[in-house]
């Protein structure tokens, strides 16, 4: 259940649509056991801004989470949705940001980006967080010591220098912060938007843009923001594979169920196994291992490993792809 309209979205429901819906806390904590029971390591959690969401919702579901599964680390609630939580409980972003830090928040996705520019923003989304206060949550959480992921939404209504500036802004907030883990480059999916349906679009292949974004990423980051994350769910498995070459030394995660791509369009599935994602990297040329959601190896396989996390609502393994000579 969403109010923000965003255009590019398809995951989105009005609450009078006949499915929507918002998850009790039940249903929550059932999908974190499953999760833990297939190995996950990380719970993602992102939603809908959801008009009737009672004002500390995203704490109380913190301390839900934790106090049932302490281990498990908890990466959740963009920018967007801690813009909406702190309105909703009437707090500074600071004091909001360090409530949720100490009811157990590890981490937060740096999603609600897209393009860094307001005036591409307000074709998107006129509603969604600009870009001054992404930018003030984002520092904020990085200075109370909650690191963030980077993401950008290319190929809708950007040119490639909104790419270029958006990708220059975070190399900017990570040489004063050192916050981020990783760079996400995200592609849009078109095919059931609203962005497609008014003709704001026209339909994208996949391949050569996409690596040519990771490849420029790669280089204007370099020495800054260390990892370079594909998305398999967006690319599909072989694109995904190619990125490896293009500048990217993360697989991201095996996911469990990811919900905002497939409502999208996107159709390389919810769920990639471990094992899967191991013999792809390998066939790169690649060793995969097994890390944290912040970026530390955990234990040695053959080479080294492979690992999870959970996204979306996805359990999953986050894995790094390093080159067989050298880290």
């Amino acid at each position: 259940m969403c109010f923000v309209n965003c255009h590019f979205c398809a995951f989105k429901r009005q609450r009078w649509e006949a499915d929507a819906y918002t998850h009790g806390m039940d249903v929550i904590l059932t999908k974190a056991e499953e999760a833990v029971a297939r190995g996950a390591t990380e719970i993602c959690m992102q939603g809908g801004i959801n008009p009737d969401m009672a004002p500390f919702t995203y704490r109380d579901v913190l301390m839900s989470v934790k106090a049932r599964f302490p281990a498990l680390h908890v990466h959740a609630f963009s920018p967007m949705e801690i813009m909406y939580g702190a309105r909703r409980t009437q707090m500074g972003y600071r004091e909001y940001i360090e409530m949720l830090r100490d009811a157990g928040l590890g981490s937060i996705p740096g999603t609600a980006a897209e393009i860094l520019d307001d005036d591409v923003r307000d074709i998107l989304s006129h509603k969604k967080v600009d870009v001054r206060t992404w930018i003030e949550i984002i520092t904020t959480a990085h200075g109370l010591g909650l690191p963030t992921t980077s993401t950008v939404m290319y190929g809708h209504v950007e040119t490639p220098g909104h790419v270029a500036r958006h990708i220059a802004l975070l190399r900017t907030i990570q040489k004063e912060t050192g916050g981020f883990t990783e760079f996400v480059p995200l592609g849009f999916i078109w095919e059931n938007t609203q962005l497609y349906r008014d003709g704001q679009v026209a339909p994208q292949p996949k391949g050569a843009r996409d690596l040519r974004v990771y490849a420029v990423s790669r280089l204007m980051l370099r020495g800054v923001i260390d990892n370079l994350q594909t998305s398999w769910v967006k690319l599909g498995h072989r694109l995904a594979q190619l990125s490896l070459r293009a500048g990217c030394n993360d697989f991201g995660g095996t996911l469990m169920e990811e919900s905002i791509s497939r409502e999208a369009g996107a159709d390389a599935g919810e769920y990639t196994t471990a094992e899967e994602i191991e013999a792809l990297v390998r066939g790169m040329g690649r060793v995969p291992v097994q890390r944290t959601t912040l970026y530390k190896q955990i234990g040695t396989t053959r080479e080294t490993t492979a690992n999870h996390s959970v996204g979306g609502w996805c359990g999953c393994h986050p894995i790094s792809a390093r080159p067989l000579s050298a880290h």
